[in-house]
């Protein structure tokens, strides 16, 4: 049962709307002024823009619940921390916990949150590290010896007995934010999440999950609704909050054997699609179409179209390069990860300063990796994954994209990552590699048409948001009848 605080929501909201209309911040000011460390305020040189400000405005009016859709770069978390200072200004608010995917994502919020003056926990490895701590600064919540909280952990680390059973501690006056919140629809960690916490916020630039429409009830249910405003791609690039980009779509086809194994899956596909139409629950339907991508994801042709593209390329700098996790056929039988092959073709190939930046690279060559990519040390780092959610790299000029999974989470997320705004930085480039399928039998290709359809229409969206829209999206359009789509 959720521990109910009485706030007058209404006069909360009226309250934030005359500020921000009569742009009186003194109080503030000066409150800040004297704030110590650990406590929430706004930096003088954040600035919290229109459209930030009506998403604060629609948390409140819903009654502190709710979902932020915002695009990737957009500044959700800043928005985010701008409701926990009015929060802390107007109620009290005692404890901000904000829970993550990834341990990346723990230190970024860190660096985000001392920004806003707070000192937070972090919570993420053995519980030995922060347990202590945690229990420490809740009793002195308790017995007032303290006013604030900050508490940021990974899902991963949320779910642990060492956590859930501190989470009984927490005061009213807690604020949850789910980041990248669509990763919480899971059973598991729908189980975790406490109900006796009232403020709830979820940030994601995607919170529907893909295929599972359960999942996604998961979150909106917990978190509340999608407010307004929905700030999408085109609202992130008009507000100069993401750069304007160019979009060049790369069409590589599949070798013989490659089409042979995609035309078996494409078939069996069809067959799972038959005995049961919907993808959430449907496990050999999931496994077809994961062995699928990642047929795709790893193309062979797509090496050669890489090396076409950057003979001519030497010179180019803060170049990002997204990877599958197949494999790469060789001439020789046996099977090496794409990873490693694209970044023997770029380093030792084609001599670029490449490196590789992966969930398996430790947090401290991680964070050495950014600063050589973003100082030109390093001319490109090559990825799988772990940098389509949160992570921070606004320098990224070029993205050369050789795969993607079905899922447009995946490619929404990318297109922010790439898009972040950077001193000097006036327009970004993206290169899209895009396998084109083999013939296939009638019956077989019904359903491909099905699923080509959907993959089109995110790629024609992107194309049509570029600057050289023109260009990019009559090569589609011509895929377009030339698929009879």
């Amino acid at each position: 049962m959720t521990i109910q605080i009485k706030i007058d929501w209404e006069q909360l909201a009226q309250d934030y709307l005359k500020s921000w209309q009569s742009q009186r911040v003194s109080e503030k000011r000066v409150f800040y002024q004297i704030s110590p460390t650990g406590y929430p305020k706004i930096p003088p040189a954040i600035l919290i823009r229109d459209y930030q400000k009506t998403a604060i405005l629609s948390w409140f009016k819903n009654q502190g619940r709710g979902t932020l859709k915002m695009a990737t770069g957009s500044g959700k978390t800043i928005t985010a921390l701008a409701i926990t200072t009015e929060l802390y200004q107007k109620i009290g608010l005692q404890v901000l916990l904000v829970i993550c995917p990834y341990r990346h994502l723990v230190t970024q919020w860190a660096k985000e949150c001392e920004i806003f003056n707070l000192r937070p926990i972090l919570a993420m490895t053995s519980v030995y590290n922060w347990q202590n701590q945690l229990s420490n600064e809740l009793y002195n919540l308790s017995s007032g010896h303290q006013l604030f909280l900050t508490v940021i952990t990974t899902n991963s680390t949320f779910i642990t007995e060492g956590f859930q059973s501190q989470l009984k501690f927490f005061p009213a006056k807690t604020l949850m934010i789910g980041d990248e919140a669509h990763n919480l629809g899971t059973p598991r960690l729908e189980e975790c999440l406490p109900r006796t916490i009232g403020l709830r916020l979820a940030l994601s630039a995607t919170p529907e999950r893909y295929f599972d429409e359960e999942g996604t009830d998961v979150v909106l249910n917990y978190f509340g609704d999608i407010l307004e405003p929905e700030f999408t791609l085109a609202d992130a690039i008009q507000k100069g909050a993401l750069v304007p980009y160019c979009y060049y779509p790369i069409f590589v086809e599949l070798t013989e054997s490659e089409a042979l194994n995609y035309a078996k899956l494409t078939q069996r596909i069809g067959w799972a699609l038959n005995k049961n139409d919907r993808l959430s629950g449907n496990d050999t339907l999931t496994s077809l179409l994961m062995q699928r991508s990642r047929l795709v994801g790893a193309a062979t042709n797509k090496l050669k179209a890489l090396r076409v593209l950057m003979e001519n390329r030497r010179e180019t700098h803060h170049t990002l390069f997204y990877c599958g996790d197949g494999s790469i056929e060789q001439s020789t039988s046996d099977h090496r990860r794409q990873l490693e092959a694209v970044t023997y073709l770029l380093g030792k190939q084609l001599g670029y300063r490449v490196n590789t930046y992966t969930a398996e690279t430790p947090l401290i060559e991680r964070e050495q990796l950014k600063q050589q990519f973003d100082s030109g040390e390093l001319q490109g780092l090559v990825s799988i994954r772990c940098l389509d959610e949160g992570i921070d790299i606004p320098s990224i000029q070029t993205a050369i994209i050789l795969a993607s999974t079905a899922n447009p989470r995946q490619f929404i997320q990318r297109r922010g990552r790439i898009l972040r705004p950077h001193p000097g930085k006036t327009q970004a480039d993206l290169f899209d590699m895009i396998v084109l399928p083999p013939e296939l039998d009638r019956d077989t290709w019904e359903v491909e048409r099905n699923l080509l359809r959907k993959e089109l229409k995110r790629f024609v969206e992107f194309a049509q948001l570029a600057i050289n829209s023109d260009e990019a999206t009559q090569q589609f359009l011509e895929l377009q009848k030339q698929y009879c789509l």
